[in-house]
Formats: structure tokens, sequence, C-alpha cells
């Protein structure tokens, strides 16, 4: 169904009828003894503080997508939805996910095929075993985690798109560079940003609520190094090897400022931190555009320091 109107655009007294993700929900209990449930639901718009006034209505869990119908209503000064029917959505319902919660263009289980097919296309058994390891370890975060709290990939399933892309592109660069020892940049693409799985706190709906201790005093870098080597010295890892592939995630940022100490020194590394900086530059870039008409600038991006133009014949 199409969803009308986004929660954005409501004003008071107007009637809601559509899906909507939720953030939090509690039961609690009101001045007269009666049960009602506390929500903050969503779409890609926005968010919104629910109540429903039944109290034999569970509350739903976080990220379930409900139908809802209601009307929104205003507590000091505030939007406020008035929830009079809902349930949790169920596969029969038409809903688009990408309208409640920015998501990535492909089903997180195609990008994951894709990253496990090459893999298993790697040609040394141990560089193999090392990474679907890593892979295995992630468990099903790796279906729903973004890769960034706001910037590049900020979406669900974000991590695997920005990977499963740059895989993409690392297959590309490898025909046209074959010195390139192509395994091991498909190895590195792959691993460089696991530990953003530590770094942040985020739900099934792939939203970041806050960076954790670990991501705030150590980041994904040093931690990314840190694990792997663990599961490298588990496995019995060749030194060289895991040498290597701790360089490349150490480095891929290239800066200092950035979080990498050391730059990249050897080709593999260099591509690792290209293909990454495109990637990401690329996903700012096509979101700030999306929102302009042809013929107009953007406002300036701080992430890229610049404005961009869109241009006319697009």
């Amino acid at each position: 169904m199409k969803q009308q109107p986004q929660l954005a655009e409501m004003i008071k007294g107007q009637m809601f009828d559509g899906f909507l993700l939720t953030r939090t929900a509690t039961q609690r209990t009101s001045s007269n003894g009666s049960k009602f449930l506390d929500m903050t639901l969503c779409d890609i718009s926005g968010e919104v503080n629910a109540k429903m006034w039944d109290s034999y209505t569970p509350a739903p869990n976080v990220a379930d997508v409900l139908r809802v119908r209601g009307m929104m209503t205003e507590y000091n000064g505030k939007p406020q939805l008035r929830v009079d029917k809902m349930r949790v959505a169920t596969e029969a319902d038409d809903y688009d996910m990408s309208a409640l919660a920015p998501c990535a263009p492909q089903p997180a289980s195609e990008m994951l095929d894709f990253i496990l097919n090459r893999v298993d296309a790697f040609k040394d058994p141990e560089l193999k075993e090392l990474v679907l390891t890593r892979l295995e370890e992630c468990g099903d975060r790796l279906n729903y985690y973004p890769a960034a709290s706001k910037l590049h990939h900020a979406e669900r399933s974000g991590l695997l798109h920005h990977t499963s892309t740059m895989l993409r592109m690392a297959g590309y660069v490898c025909e046209v560079y074959p010195t390139l020892d192509a395994d091991l940049l498909a190895a590195g693409v792959i691993l460089h940003d696991l530990c953003k799985l530590t770094e942040m706190s985020a739900d099934e709906i792939g939203m970041v609520s806050d960076y954790t201790a670990e991501g705030m005093l150590i980041g994904h870098l040093v931690q990314g190094v840190a694990e792997l080597a663990r599961c490298g010295r588990e496995l019995g890892v060749r030194a060289e090897t895991m040498l290597l592939l701790e360089h490349m995630i150490l480095s891929h940022h290239d800066l200092p400022e950035y979080g990498s100490p050391k730059k990249p020194m050897f080709p593999e590394a260099e591509v690792l931190h290209v293909l990454d900086l495109l990637d990401a530059r690329m996903f700012e870039m096509n979101r700030a555009l999306q929102t302009i008409q042809p013929g107009n600038f953007t406002d300036r991006i701080w992430s890229l320091d610049r404005k961009l133009y869109k241009r006319k014949d697009r």
C-alpha cells in the first residue's frame, strides 16, 4: 500500500493509516491506575511519541514493523500520535521497508551471499578459513548493522552494502592491475570494517544509538587488528599473512587524523584505502544530490568540505 502521509508532514487532527517502525515501547501506568503504551514510532521522515490507551495490547518489540491507525494530536506543544489500532505487520502486508528507515538497495542475504561466494573462491585455504571464521563470529548483526552513525552507509545493512560494493570494485581493479594479489585485497576489503559491530550500538532497524566504550576508547581499526590477531593465533595462520592483513586494517584510513597510525605501505593496502574513500564519497555525493533539483548546488557538505552541483541533463 502507498503510505500517506509521512510523519514529518502530518498536522494536528490528521488521520494516519499505514506502517511505522518501533524505536521504543513500554507499558506504563497512568495516575488513575489504567495501563497504556508509551512508544516512539518512526518512518524515514522522522519519529514521534505515540500513546495507545489500551491496557490489553502488549508492547511491541524494538524494530517491529507495525500497521497503525490513529490521529496526530499535540501534547505540551509537541506532536503526539494517538494510536487507536495497531498490530505487528506480517509477510503478507504490502509495505516498503525503505519508506520506514534508510536501507541498503539490496537485500542483506544477497549481499552476504556475494561476499561468501567470493571467499569460497579463495585459492589459499588458510586465508579462506580465517575470513570465514571472522564472518561467522559476527553472527546475525552483520545482516542489519550500518557502516556509520550519520555519514556514509548510515542505513540498515549499510556495512554489507559498503563491503560488497568495495568487493565488486576490487575485482575490476585487479583486472586492470594483474600484479595485485586479488584474494589478499578481497580479504582486506571484507575484514577492514568488521569491528564497527563493536564500535557502535545499533538496533535491528540499523539506527545507531551511541558509540560503545570500545568504540570511544579503541576504535574499529585497532579493535579490528586485535580481533584478527586473536583469530589468526587460534587458527595458526602464517605470520606473513597476518602481518599484511593487520597492516591493511590499520592503514585503510591513510592519515593519523582519521585514525591510521601508518600509511598504506604495499599495493593491496593502498588500493583498499582508495576503494574505501571512493565508496564513502560516492555514497555521500549521491545522497546529497538526490535532495536538489538539476542546475542547483547543495549546501556545504561537512564530510566532503564542499558544495556539489547537480548537472542539468540528469
